[in-house]
């Protein structure tokens, strides 16, 4: 303070001196023009500050991430970021000069606080206080670019919605008077910003490298930059719309990307079709999926086997929709090749002895045999996941002309399946792939037996393979962009069929 004191006599000083030898008529400065500056409103004082600054944070109901750790930082009297000695410091420039770029993509520089903070460091530089109290101005000028940096660096690198809690909160699986559970949607791994993020934002300001953290959270996505360039040229308010939601996604911090290998698969749910890409070739083929009732989940993999004429235990939901009905109906269970299993001792149950109850219960299995009209197709095709949804053929294949193609209860039906299984091979072994050709079509019914009315060819055991371990294992992504590149890497628009668009926006939009 004294410092400061200490400048302004200098200054009021050296004004007078000049004035005294000036011999014009030009408009003379004299230090009574700086009276106003001596006053107790122009004197920094840390604590009044601080008092200011807890001001702004009560009247401030932001309850997002960035701006509570703003909070907590004030909160537990840490030493200011931005201003020291009456000085603002170059890093505020950079966080200005970062933080305006939202309005490159769609967001409002007045829910950053941009035009505030850049008024009121001009202000402080320029002594130009005007009616306002320095020490407000100062609270106001710390708080705010603090604020506004933890809110760009987050979201940049991490994103400004986080999809964990949007989507996993959106579908309702079962609710009572007590509680309500959701259907989980949303299972990519991501990272979110924490306490060390934060701590290492502030670290890097107090060693003068803002601009550095800064930089270095801006997304790594090369879809990102494509997705910034598209928007400005955007016409519509539908198109700019889509834009920011696909250009958010490609803001989320997934562990694992399809850029970072050269062979995978790739499932985008809007285009209904996937993608097995090795290095530049690219085999599609049409996929059938979740319904809006049983969405597909949004999950990162790794396809590790192959299982030839798979049976199939069906998950209770289809179960107590469908198969409960029918307890003690020995012939439905035969007809579609189903037999029940006690789980504690692993014994087969009579059909026409059990209950709904027992089939909705625990302690029994609801399976479906093998072979040809299994539900699951001649091949499934495995990963780990907590949704108990695989890759796999089917037995209804007409699905796969349909426009809409969302019509299972969560797993994704391919239509060619023994290419992609061919595709997963990493040594080409002929023999393999004609045992694999031979086992998908060789006429095995679901429940093991012979149509008596149908000619049927013996079956050569030496060709049936019953699985085959992927080796390597090959990434798989099942992810949702309705605006994603095709294999010459032209933009293509898909339509939000889950509607999720739809829900980010309502979240995308208090930034807008």
């Amino acid at each position: 303070m004294r410092t400061f004191v200490y400048f302004l006599i200098f200054v009021i000083v050296s004004l007078s001196s000049a004035s005294c030898r000036n011999d014009d008529k030009r408009a003379v400065v004299d230090k009574d023009s700086f009276k106003h500056l001596c006053s107790s409103d122009f004197r920094l004082s840390e604590s009044k500050i601080r008092r200011h600054i807890a001001d702004l944070m009560f009247e401030d109901k932001d309850a997002q991430g960035p701006a509570l750790s703003a909070k907590d930082y004030y909160t537990n009297n840490n030493r200011f970021l931005w201003i020291s000695k009456g000085r603002i410091s170059e890093d505020a420039d950079s966080v200005v000069k970062y933080v305006s770029r939202v309005s490159d993509f769609g967001f409002s520089q007045s829910v950053f606080r941009v035009g505030i903070i850049r008024s009121d460091i001009d202000k402080a530089r320029s002594l130009d206080f005007g009616a306002a109290n320095i020490n407000e101005l100062y609270a106001r000028i710390e708080y705010n670019l603090t604020k506004a940096y933890f809110k760009y660096c987050a979201g940049q690198r991490f994103g400004y919605v986080n999809p964990r809690r949007l989507f996993n909160r959106l579908d309702v699986r079962d609710s009572d008077s007590v509680r309500v559970s959701y259907r989980e949607l949303f299972d990519l791994p991501i990272a979110l910003p924490g306490k060390k993020f934060f701590a290492d934002a502030v670290n890097s300001v107090k060693s003068g490298d803002a601009g550095e953290f800064l930089r270095s959270s801006e997304p790594r996505n090369t879809l990102y930059f494509k997705f910034l360039e598209k928007y400005k040229h955007a016409g519509s308010a539908q198109d700019k719309m889509r834009i920011l939601c696909n250009m958010e996604r490609s803001r989320w911090a997934v562990a694992d990307a399809p850029d970072k290998h050269e062979k995978y698969v790739l499932l985008n749910i809007p285009s209904q079709e996937l993608d097995a890409v090795d290095g530049k070739h690219t085999d599609r083929m049409r996929v059938v999926f979740g319904s809006k009732e049983t969405k597909t989940p949004l999950l990162q993999s790794y396809i590790e086997r192959m299982d030839v004429n798979p049976q199939w235990i069906i998950p209770q939901s289809i179960v107590k929709k469908s198969v409960a009905r029918n307890a003690g109906n020995a012939a439905y269970f035969d007809a579609h090749g189903y037999f029940i299993l006690q789980r504690k001792t692993g014994k087969h149950v009579d059909p026409s002895g059990v209950t709904p109850d027992m089939l909705t219960g625990k302690d029994y299995l609801v399976i479906q045999r093998g072979g040809r009209g299994n539900a699951m197709g001649r091949i499934v095709f495995r990963f780990k996941n907590k949704f108990s949804v695989f890759l796999h053929d089917t037995s209804n294949p007409g699905l796969f002309s349909a426009s809409d193609r969302m019509a299972s209860h969560g797993c994704v039906r391919v239509e060619r399946p023994f290419e992609l299984a061919v595709f997963l091979l990493a040594d080409k072994d002929e023999d393999l792939i004609k045992k694999i050709n031979y086992s998908i079509n060789a006429d095995i019914t679901v429940n093991d037996r012979d149509d008596a009315d149908a000619e049927r060819k013996p079956i050569d055991g030496s060709l049936i393979v019953r699985s085959v371990k992927v080796e390597p294992k090959v990434p798989l992504f099942i992810t949702y962009y309705t605006l994603f590149p095709d294999a010459r890497g032209n933009m293509v628009c898909y339509p939000d069929i889950y509607g999720y668009d739809k829900v980010m926006m309502e979240s995308l939009r208090k930034y807008m």
